[in-house]
């Protein structure tokens, strides 16, 4: 019995040195030797946002650079637009009975999207706890744990995560708007000066939601059960006093920019006075492209700014899914984990836990640089707030459309 017991403790010791728990939703066994064999000579068709230079490089050049050395896998990058394009063609396939050969093996997703698909059984797994770097990824995260709002349930892979932020030009501002109502009161009293991206643009969606839960009470609420009378009244209000902004808006509310690149334009322009990201590390990387003067700072809001993990899938039918889940588990290595961080790359934040490698690669990590304009980890972890659940977010940009693009 004693040896027993020994031999149950050392399982448990080495499935949680891999990523397991647990509690872990049971997923079948893979041998990941075998599923390295299968992924050689492959390409991975990678459907993804390509709206920007810096993930594009970074995907195309070192991940696509070291797939190829390490595994000879070659990874091709499909940009698209919108995701949800793709999900939709998923949906049609899998009412086709088409369960095999489909031509994209590997999304980047968003949580609405990711929404869809596991509840309309789009996607191959669980796949994720099968990874070995997934022991780098804390899963009882709620930011990872949950995908806004949904429970990710292993059937996506976390590869990185980000955080709103504001950029303002510090040789024109000595003090801004530190809060959602003072940010509302300066727009009101500088017309013209300020704008954001026509949603559903996921960065001018970002400052809906942030309005959002501004006037609607705490974020926390909107995260478990809520009446659907107290919601109607908190989107109502939001389009009420978005509505009743447009007017001290750019061009008075009459035309929005189409993309945060072209909202990033109209900043290094001077027709608006601020833009915002959803990437902490932008702001850097332009000053370092040449875009944005190096007086460029940012900064978040005294309650808080959205922060939120960005996960890769499998569809159900894809055709090359041992290749998939290969690059899904580069995408958790430490060492493009670390390579996309770097300003001059992508500036992006890691999706691993620090704590959980091994001390030269923890010291890599906290030395690493964060770039002239870029908040410090302690200062943005300290001011983040959760994602909107995706059934409100959909309501809300819908809602956005019809009473203010639309309304008075």
């Amino acid at each position: 019995m004693r040896s027993l017991l020994k031999s149950l403790l050392l399982l448990v010791f080495m499935l949680s040195l891999q990523g397991y728990s647990p509690d872990a939703t049971a997923a079948q066994s893979v041998d990941w030797n075998d599923t390295i064999q299968k992924a050689r000579g492959k390409t991975v068709d990678w459907y993804m946002w390509g709206g920007s230079p810096a993930v594009n490089g970074y995907v195309n050049g070192y991940l696509a650079g070291e797939l190829k050395k390490r595994y000879d896998i070659t990874l091709r990058q499909v940009p698209v637009k919108d995701i949800g394009e793709i999900v939709s063609k998923l949906l049609v396939e899998k009412q086709a009975g088409k369960n095999d050969g489909g031509n994209a093996d590997l999304l980047w997703i968003n949580g609405e999207n990711f929404r869809t698909c596991k509840n309309q059984a789009l996607l191959y797994g669980p796949f994720a706890n099968q990874l070995p770097n997934s022991r780098y990824v804390n899963w009882e995260n709620s930011a990872v744990k949950n995908d806004f709002g949904t429970p990710v349930e292993y059937l996506e892979s976390p590869w990185g995560s980000a955080q709103l932020v504001m950029i303002y030009d510090s040789a024109r501002f000595q003090e801004v708007p530190r809060s959602i109502p003072t940010l509302l009161e300066w727009i009101e009293t500088h017309p013209g000066r300020f704008t954001y991206p026509a949603p559903p643009d996921f960065t001018g969606s970002a400052f809906l939601r942030q309005i959002f839960y501004q006037l609607s009470g705490s974020p926390l609420k909107w995260q478990e059960e809520y009446k659907e009378q107290e919601l109607d009244e908190a989107l109502q209000k939001t389009y009420n006093r978005l509505a009743g902004l447009k007017k001290s808006l750019w061009r008075q509310g009459t035309t929005y920019p189409d993309s945060p690149v072209r909202l990033n334009t109209l900043f290094v322009d001077g027709e608006i006075d601020f833009s915002f990201s959803y990437n902490q590390g932008e702001a850097s990387r332009n000053i370092l492209d040449g875009l944005f003067p190096d007086t460029v700072r940012t900064y978040v809001f005294d309650e808080g700014t959205l922060a939120n993990t960005h996960f890769v899938a499998i569809p159900f039918n894809a055709g090359d899914k041992a290749a998939a889940m290969v690059v899904a588990d580069f995408l958790l290595s430490p060492e493009a984990q670390l390579e996309k961080s770097k300003p001059e790359v992508w500036g992006d934040f890691p999706a691993i836990s620090a704590s959980r490698l091994e001390p030269a690669m923890q010291r890599e990590f906290a030395n690493r640089p964060q770039g002239i304009a870029t908040l410090g980890d302690a200062e943005l972890q300290a001011h983040q707030l959760p994602e909107l659940p995706s059934s409100i977010l959909t309501r809300l940009e819908k809602g956005w459309q019809q009473h203010v693009l639309k309304g008075r």
